[in-house]
């Protein structure tokens, strides 16, 4: 049985974990993410594969970063929310661990983690939607990681949908994640606390008086209490990603969609709502056969699991 390790780096933590052939995580380890130092990262990367080698047999390396990567799964092109730019990711931690190393982004390494072991496991096309701070995308065609001719495919997040819309923070207006995800959710409910909507009473009392406590954690507690406002705000959210995801499955046709990221939490309050919107919404619908929407079901670790498999593969 080989070993793995699969690394997520994300903009406030590290994870780190060694994981086998059923996708199995042995051992996790976290720490502190330096996002704003690139060096800083690294070291923290080569820190975890170190210690874990010491009670494992680990024979790759998988990183999975939230950014641009290229082809080859070697440069990280651009990160967002990590000081990287143009980085040799690859070499330079090949050089520091002395493994073979493999770098992904983290919404594909994490689709492929789903298709592998999780809630895509019984199927050949997949697309993983992960619906968090912002919108994360993940394509698996005819049992293949979909990664484009430059490495930075599946990016749906930045699928414009209301033209001259929200300004996003890749540069441009109307993107999907500013009207469908968890900042979203939360910008929105805010606001309307903010105007002093009288069904958002009950949410701002939730939050102790204060708008800024309203967070999408709280939310989905509310709305799983039966407060209307809470109900109405996550379906507001699945219409928008129902749509969204009927607009994808006409280029696509996957056979499952999979809802990842912290706001899959709220389960069927949102799942309802995203397979109404899509049902309503699917070109040619009653004439071809209807998709599977799952929730994801490898959590905050299918990025680090996905990422482990595609490095031994």
């Amino acid at each position: 049985m080989t070993l793995t390790c699969g690394v997520d780096v994300g903009g406030t933590k590290i994870a780190g974990g060694v994981v086998d052939e059923q996708g199995t995580v042995l051992e996790e380890l976290k720490v502190e993410s330096p996002a704003t130092d690139a060096e800083a990262i690294e070291d923290a990367i080569a820190g975890l594969v170190t210690e874990l080698r010491t009670r494992h047999e680990i024979t790759a390396v998988g990183v999975g970063a939230a950014g641009y990567v290229d082809k080859a799964r070697a440069v990280v092109m651009f990160a967002p929310n990590i000081a990287w730019r143009d980085v040799p990711l690859k070499a330079e931690l090949e050089q520091r661990v002395q493994l073979p190393v493999v770098v992904e982004n983290d919404a594909n390494a994490a689709a492929w983690g789903e298709f592998a072991f999780g809630a895509g496991h019984d199927v050949d096309d997949l697309l993983l939607v992960t619906v968090g701070t912002g919108i994360g995308g993940g394509i698996v065609l005819d049992g293949l990681l979909h990664r484009g001719a430059f490495g930075a495919g599946a990016e749906i997040g930045h699928m414009r949908v209301v033209p001259d819309g929200i300004r996003c923070g890749c540069g441009n207006r109307g993107c999907f994640e500013q009207y469908a995800s968890g900042s979203a959710l939360v910008r929105d409910a805010r606001a309307e606390a903010v105007r002093g909507t009288p069904e958002a009473r009950a949410l701002l009392a939730r939050a102790g008086g204060d708008p800024l406590g309203i967070t999408g954690p709280l939310i989905t507690e509310s709305a799983r209490a039966g407060d209307p406002f809470s109900v109405g705000r996550l379906a507001e959210l699945g219409r928008w990603l129902g749509e969204g995801i009927a607009s994808l499955t006409a280029v696509l046709d996957p056979a499952v969609v999979v809802i990842g990221g912290g706001v899959s939490e709220a389960g069927e309050l949102l799942l309802g709502p995203i397979r109404t919107a899509f049902v309503a919404e699917l070109p040619a619908r009653g004439h071809r056969p209807t998709l599977e929407i799952r929730r994801a079901t490898l959590g905050n670790r299918a990025g680090l699991i996905g990422a482990a498999d595609l490095a031994r593969r």
